[in-house]
């Protein structure tokens, strides 16, 4: 199950508070920034590097969850001259703040990504920065890399522009406030442009064979003064807003491409043996899936509602495991290019506040477009990046998934032995009497052992809580 970032706003019970600080122990999560970093964030907030491109007029917007003051991207969208749309994007300019080889750059490198915890976060960037100077928070001028991406009357790229540049955004927007917006018919155009252009670039992702999997996601939400566990079907506005994000992507792909250097998130397609048992899968929960029609077309035909659909959507999960980051430079292509899922070249390059590789990726970007060679100081890192990118994303992954499971257990630790009701979404291969399950009420994904039938994939089933310690984020149920 997609895990989203956990927040809780209430103070948790004394065991889940114990059991968090015992996951930042156990993974080494670090914890205050030293106080040279500090000192030199404070500095570079006070005094960063500015460019010589003032686009403060363009009346940038973000949309972003409620309470995100971390904000790396802005962008305006208009109809262009004779046809056609333009995407202008701001993703905050990290390195206008932090200089390479400095105590801010090396205390970046040991973080790598920002860590979500229930009951806080572990920021890649001290607050001064992360959620200040270098925000694109409304009503603040502060340097930024402005891409410019012009599509056609189809949503396809034509065109593509990079630079640094001041900008200024004018609102701080949220998925819901823009959904009803749109749906209503009172968004002003630039917001309103959002579907459109979203639209157009889902129908341009289907033609490509990419895959966008709308799974519910599990959130922890507070709620008459508690806290408790929800599934949160994306909106629509969700997936145009990330299309903005692929479409800039895909384009600084394609620059480091053509110039011969850059670091690109790579995905291999999936092996036979993978598609065949996602279509045993299929089989097994009564889907339709033709011989003759594409599996990315089949995913865009279920509704996450249905259990069974929802099942076989867990299921597709597995497709996408397996994704890393691919370095380059002197004009050395790599072999792999694309990202399966993107079914594209594509580039991690617009959550510079929050992911250490997008630092490099925009100078990489700004480099290709300019037709000028890259800093040393980013050819120099390329070929650690990978590495590094892959440790910090595993231990972001195991940071989300286990304080999901702690918080499970919290919420379940006084109801051993009651019995629930569920969906099995997923059956252990060559093990089918174990698998997970997922639960009606409360919104909980676990683990479910010791019956000696196979698992019903995709059907309801009850199931008998054995097991929920949050000192040992376990949850466990047997069939009942």
């Amino acid at each position: 199950m997609p895990r989203r970032h956990l927040r809780l706003t209430t103070a948790p019970d004394a065991p889940l508070r114990t059991a968090l600080r015992d996951l930042r122990t156990r993974l080494d999560v670090p914890g205050e920034f030293p106080a040279g970093v500090l000192a030199e964030a404070e500095r570079a907030a006070a005094a960063p590097r500015l460019p010589e491109c003032d686009a403060t007029d363009i009346p940038l917007f973000t949309v972003d969850p409620p309470t995100s003051v971390d904000l790396d991207q802005a962008m305006h969208l208009s109809r262009r001259d004779g046809g056609g749309f333009r995407v202008r994007y701001a993703i905050a300019d990290v390195a206008a703040y932090v200089a390479p080889g400095g105590p801010l750059d090396a205390e970046a490198h040991r973080r790598v990504t920002t860590l979500y915890f229930p009951d806080g976060k572990v920021p890649l960037h001290p607050a001064v920065l992360s959620e200040g100077a270098a925000s694109l928070l409304p009503g603040q001028s502060c340097p930024a890399v402005l891409w410019t991406v012009d599509l056609d009357a189809d949503g396809r790229a034509v065109a593509t522009d990079v630079r640094r540049a001041l900008v200024r955004s004018r609102a701080k927007l949220d998925y819901e406030g823009v959904q009803r917006a749109i749906d209503g018919g009172t968004a002003e155009e630039p917001v309103a442009l959002l579907r459109d252009i979203g639209l157009l670039r889902e129908r341009q992702e289907v033609e490509r064979g990419g895959i966008s999997l709308g799974v519910p996601e599990q959130e922890i939400v507070e709620r008459d003064g508690a806290y408790e566990l929800a599934f949160r079907a994306p909106l629509p506005a969700d997936g145009w807003n990330a299309q903005i994000s692929l479409l800039t992507g895909m384009a600084a792909a394609e620059l480091m491409i053509a110039s011969g250097a850059g670091i690109l998130r790579t995905l291999p397609s999936a092996p036979d043996g993978a598609v065949g048992r996602l279509r045993r899968t299929a089989d097994a929960l009564h889907i339709d899936w033709p011989h003759h029609m594409p599996y990315a077309r089949l995913v865009r035909s279920l509704d996450p509602r249905e259990s069974h659909h929802a099942a076989f959507l867990q299921e597709c999960t597995t497709l996408l495991r397996g994704a890393g980051y691919t370095a380059f430079s002197g004009g050395r292509i790599p072999e792999l290019t694309t990202h399966a899922a993107v079914a594209a070249p594509y580039a991690h390059c617009t959550a510079p506040l929050r992911r250490l590789v997008d630092r490099y990726a925009s100078e990489l970007a700004l480099a290709a477009c300019a037709g000028a060679p890259p800093p040393e100081w980013v050819l120099a890192a390329l070929d650690e990046l990978p590495k590094e990118m892959a440790d910090g994303a595993r231990r972001g992954n195991t940071v989300e998934r286990e304080c999901v499971d702690i918080v499970e257990a919290a919420l379940l630790k006084e109801r051993v032995g009651e019995v629930f009701d569920a969906v099995v979404v997923d059956v252990k291969e060559g093990e089918p009497a174990a698998g997970t399950v997922q639960l009606t009420e409360p919104a909980i994904v676990a683990r479910v052992v010791g019956g000696s039938a196979q698992l019903p994939l995709g059907e309801r089933m009850r199931v008998r809580l054995t097991q929920a310690d949050p000192g040992t984020a376990k949850v466990q149920f047997a069939p009942a």
